[in-house]
């Protein structure tokens, strides 16, 4: 008997790829995967190929693309023949995204140092009335 002949179950496929159950069934209701065989008793049945395509799922996950990006991730593996830079042009677009969420974060951790350093030295230990964060928060705007 081959690999591929050896069925899994879900709580295996979940183990084996560190995703839980819950998102396995939701990946198989929008699409994602395939619809699962049952075996005898009614449970789903998964195959080395389900495993594979879970942990490319799994791993576009991990970068954040968004489930659309992943169906045409999926697409494109679904037809070998379309030129790499399908992929390509996906993974620059997704990475603009990011960086520009990367100079949004920092403006956070910047502005966030500034309200604890400001406590730190001005009033921490004080009473809650004379706080600079609560005073900064509820005067400051955009």
């Amino acid at each position: 008997m081959s690999a591929d002949a050896s069925p899994l179950t879900i709580g295996a496929l979940a183990a084996q790829t560190a995703c839980n159950v819950a998102s396995i069934r939701y990946y198989e209701e929008i699409g994602l995967m395939p619809k699962a065989s049952r075996g005898p008793g009614g449970h789903r049945v998964y195959r080395k190929a389900d495993l594979r395509r879970l942990l490319f799922i799994r791993r576009c996950r991990d970068f954040q693309f968004s489930i659309e990006q992943v169906r045409e991730l999926l697409d494109l593996i679904g037809n070998p023949e379309r030129d790499c830079s399908a992929a390509m042009n996906l993974a620059k677009n997704h990475l603009v995204v990011v960086r520009k969420k990367l100079f949004e974060l920092r403006a956070l951790e910047k502005g966030l140092a500034q309200l604890a350093e400001g406590c730190s030295s001005k009033c921490a230990g004080g009473p809650i009335s004379g706080c600079i964060i609560l005073e900064d928060l509820s005067t400051s705007c955009c």
